[in-house]
């Protein structure tokens, strides 16, 4: 796919904010299944270790850096992104949008009673916003094809799923084609961000690269094996490609 660009296995779309929602509208104006997602550090190690999930990414419509060291790296590799593409402002903006254009949502993921309170808040914020159906993230085995039935029923213009990564990914992937929803979407934690479950870094350690710090501060016990342990083979990962460029 032109204007992507190749980092640790994984194809990045190399595009800001603007340029990414014009590709939705683009997706939307289709009527054609088209899948998201967005990559960052966890990800791109996940990615590395699991084939499956980075065939996932790597056949996504459309993919986006959500994490600025991605960014930096990116530029230290000669390869630079124009910009980080936060997954939560992505959703903000499209929201906005789907309000505006009469796109209709559907929202996947999270506890009930924070799926219910995105969709009352986004209900009162943007007047006209057709929620075209909601459930909470948490089902058995043997109702998935329920949910991706209902899904399906609701005939939505946008998905957004918020559940744990990779399952989320791999989720979409194999039902994406069958709910037929031109832009479906990865949000991670962004419902709980949203109801103020969860507090967003302050804008200065957005820019500066220190969301992951703030995360790790609210919840250290859960988030140190991942940022501490697990995603430093992103530094591995970078040497690695560094190596293979300059060869």
């Amino acid at each position: 796919m032109s204007g992507r660009i190749s980092m640790m296995g994984c194809e990045i779309d190399n595009l800001t904010m603007e340029e990414t929602l014009q590709r939705v509208e683009g997706f939307i104006r289709s009527g054609q299944p088209h899948q998201h997602v967005v990559v960052n550090v966890d990800k791109l190690v996940k990615a590395e270790r699991d084939p499956a999930l980075r065939r996932i990414i790597n056949d996504c419509a459309l993919v986006n850096v959500d994490g600025m060291p991605v960014v930096w790296a990116s530029r230290l590799l000669g390869k630079p992104l124009k910009e980080r593409v936060a997954g939560v402002d992505l959703f903000e903006a499209l929201m906005g949008r789907a309000a505006r254009e009469g796109w209709r949502v559907y929202l996947l993921g999270a506890r009930e009673e924070v799926v219910s309170g995105v969709r009352e808040l986004y209900e009162q914020k943007y007047p006209g916003l057709v929620v075209a159906g909601y459930r909470n993230g948490y089902w058995k085995a043997d109702e998935e094809e329920a949910v991706v039935q209902q899904i399906a029923d609701a005939r939505a213009d946008l998905l957004f799923v918020a559940i744990s990564s990779p399952k989320k990914e791999h989720f979409l992937g194999q039902y994406q084609a069958r709910m037929k929803i031109p832009f479906a979407m990865g949000v991670g934690g962004t419902f709980d961000v949203a109801v103020g479950r969860v507090k967003r870094a302050p804008l200065w350690m957005q820019r500066s690269g220190l969301e992951w710090f703030y995360r790790f501060l609210q919840e250290p016990r859960r988030m140190f094996r991942r940022y501490f342990i697990e995603d430093m083979a992103f530094i591995r990962l970078f040497l690695k490609e560094a190596v293979r460029g300059s060869k």
